[in-house]
C-alpha cells in the first residue's frame, strides 16, 4: 500500500524535516517505490513535483528535500501501485480547479469495482481508482452547490462526511484532500497526527539519522500539524486517528472528526451521484 503525508500550519512552514524521513520510505526503508508526489499551496496558486521513480532515489525529490518551499497546506505521496500501472499520470497527489481554486488529492488503499458514474465535468487521465474517486468527489461538490461561490469549509466537510461513507464501503479509503483553506484526513485504517507548538522541543527522524531543534527555526504563535501514514519521528508523541474518522484541520490544529463507518463491502455495483 502507499503511504500519505500532510501538513497543515497557521503560518507558512516548511516540510524540509518531515520530508526527508517520508522520502526515505520510498524504496529505502519501506517498499514504496511506484512513484511519489507533493503540492504546496501558495497563495492561489500550487506547485506540483511529481515523478514516477522512487522518491529515494529521485532527483526531484532530492530538489524539494534541500528547497524549503513555505505553505500552509501540503500534501505529499508514495506509492505502491495496487490499481494502475507505474506512470506519471498515476502519480499521486492529483490536482484539479473547482470553484476557482485548486484542490488537490492523495489516496493509500485498494477500492474494489468502484466504477462511478461520471459526467465529464472531472474526467480521470491515468487509470487508478484514486484519481476516479477524486474525480467523483468533486463531481459531486459540484452537483451539490452548482454556483461559483466556494461553500464554506463545514458545508464541505458535512458532505464530504456523506461522500467518503459512500466509497469507504469499496474497501480501503485512507486519503488527503485540500483545497487551500484546510486540510481533510480520512483514516479508513492508518493514520496519526501530531501538532507542533510551543514549547517546542527537539525531534528525531525514524528513518533518518536527523534531528532538528524546532525551538530555534520556529515562532513562538506558530502551530503545525503533520499527518502520516506511520509517525516520522521516534521522541515525539503521536496521535493515533481511530480507524473510520474524517478530520478536518485548520490553522495547524485538528478542529472537526466524524464517524465513517461503512456498512458491507460492495463488490461490483457502481456508485451513482
Amino acid at each position: 500500500m502507499c503511504q500519505l503525508l500532510g501538513m497543515n500550519c497557521n503560518v507558512p512552514t516548511d516540510i524540509c524535516f518531515s520530508f526527508t524521513g517520508f522520502q526515505a520510505r520510498g524504496g529505502a526503508t519501506d517498499v514504496h517505490s511506484d512513484g511519489w508526489g507533493i503540492a504546496f499551496f501558495e497563495g492561489a496558486g500550487t506547485r506540483l513535483f511529481l515523478d514516477p521513480l522512487p522518491s529515494s532515489t529521485s532527483p526531484v525529490a532530492e530538489l524539494v528535500r534541500r528547497y524549503p518551499i513555505r505553505s500552509r497546506n501540503v500534501i505529499a505521496h508514495i506509492r505502491k501501485a495496487t490499481q494502475g500501472s507505474v506512470k506519471l499520470e498515476n502519480t499521486h497527489p492529483f490536482m484539479r480547479e473547482l470553484w476557482g481554486r485548486y484542490w488537490i488529492f492523495a489516496h493509500n488503499g485498494n477500492l474494489i469495482d468502484f466504477q462511478p458514474s461520471l459526467d465529464g465535468s472531472f474526467t480521470p487521465v491515468g487509470t487508478t481508482d484514486s484519481e476516479r474517486a477524486f474525480c467523483w468527489l468533486l463531481q459531486s461538490f459540484r452537483q451539490r452547490f452548482p454556483t461559483h461561490d466556494h461553500p464554506c469549509d463545514e458545508a464541505i466537510f458535512d458532505l464530504l462526511h456523506a461522500l467518503t461513507l459512500e466509497i469507504a464501503a469499496y474497501g480501503e479509503f485512507n486519503f488527503l484532500l485540500s483545497n487551500g483553506d484546510c486540510l481533510f484526513a480520512h483514516a479508513s485504517t492508518r493514520l496519526s497526527y501530531i501538532v507542533r507548538q510551543a514549547p517546542f522541543a527537539e525531534a528525531h527522524l525514524n528513518d533518518q539519522d536527523v534531528s532538528v531543534d524546532f525551538s530555534r527555526v520556529t515562532g513562538t504563535t506558530d502551530r503545525v500539524a503533520v499527518i502520516a501514514t506511520a509517525p516520522l519521528t521516534d521522541n515525539e508523541v503521536w496521535t493515533t486517528m481511530p480507524a473510520g474518522t474524517l478530520w478536518r484541520f485548520s490553522d495547524g490544529s485538528p478542529i472537526g472528526m466524524r464517524q465513517t463507518r461503512p456498512g458491507p463491502q460492495k463488490t461490483a455495483a457502481a456508485v451513482n451521484p
